[in-house]
């Protein structure tokens, strides 16, 4: 397939490796070029600006920071939708609210392509491998003739109604996950005079009920982060939960809602970051908080 992929961070990357490795003929863009240059190493193509991938792609897939980035890699005089892009289509990963992806398909429908949206779940570990989870929301044609692509990178895809559906379903998915990360670090500080190993503590964690899956695949990243160890590359950092936070707040404040303990674990995040972790690993914010409980013993 000629696959275009539109912002190389830590996610996009992974998953351009990812279809390289299967043999696509892969074109990428990012705003900070620098990191899109490893992939032209590993056989992409890169592109100059958004519109010269998209003239160059079938399928463009985009994973993108927030919906102002969305904006302005689709819009403007060299954005994806400035090239001729009839009949091409366009697949959104980014994890935004509901109404971005809406908005974003009125614009591709009046240049005579079309989009889904397919946020995952997972983090580069599993996007490297093809095992994320797919949240999908489009019209059935356009999801079935993606399916192909996204079985090539998803364990699991699952089509949850029209495009603003999937982003939904991905925010409500991060909600109880984000909040984890408070709840342990609440947890750990109760076991801190204990005086257990980390390793046993995080395995004692994980082999009960209130252990999620997060406990099991990023275990050995929370135990080094325990015993003050380098945990390796971050997957998913402080301030991208944070937006994440917000954005769940926000959706639910639209639908006359309000969520509690999501917006108390965001004050906590914030201050987190304010103490210097917004770009730390997420396995930072349950330690910090054992970290405080150790300083008042």
């Amino acid at each position: 397939m000629k696959l275009g992929v539109v912002g190389i961070g830590r996610m996009g990357a992974a998953i351009a490796g990812r279809l390289l490795g299967l043999g696509h003929e892969v074109t990428v863009w990012n705003r900070t070029a620098d990191k899109a240059r490893a992939l032209a190493s590993a056989g992409a193509k890169l592109a100059a600006n958004p519109a010269e991938l998209a003239a160059q792609s079938d399928f463009v897939v985009s994973i993108l920071s927030n919906a102002e980035a969305i904006d302005r890699a689709y819009g403007g005089a060299s954005g994806l939708l400035s090239a001729n892009v009839a009949g091409k289509l366009f697949i959104e990963m980014s994890t935004v609210r509901p109404e971005t992806g809406r908005a974003l398909d009125q614009k591709v429908k009046q240049k005579g392509a079309a989009l889904i949206e397919c946020p995952v779940g997972g983090s580069v570990g599993p996007a490297r491998d093809g095992k994320l989870f797919g949240f999908v929301g489009g019209a059935a044609a356009d999801v079935a003739r993606a399916k192909p692509l996204l079985d090539q990178l998803c364990r699991r895809v699952e089509h949850v109604g029209a495009v603003g559906a999937g982003a939904g379903m991905k925010l409500a998915i991060n909600l109880p996950l984000l909040v984890f990360w408070q709840s342990f670090g609440e947890a750990l500080s109760l076991c801190e005079p204990l005086g257990l190993d980390p390793a046993r503590l995080v395995d004692i964690f994980a082999d009960t009920s209130g252990g999620p899956n997060v406990l099991k695949g990023r275990g050995p990243m929370i135990v080094a982060a325990l015993q003050g160890k380098d945990t390796g590359p971050i997957t998913f950092d402080v301030d991208g939960i944070r937006k994440d936070l917000r954005n769940m707040i926000e959706e639910a404040a639209a639908r006359g809602a309000t969520l509690p303990v999501t917006s108390q674990a965001l004050e906590c995040f914030d201050d987190a970051a304010r103490d210097g972790l917004g770009a730390s690993d997420a396995v930072a914010l349950p330690v910090r908080w054992m970290k405080r409980a150790r300083a008042k013993n």
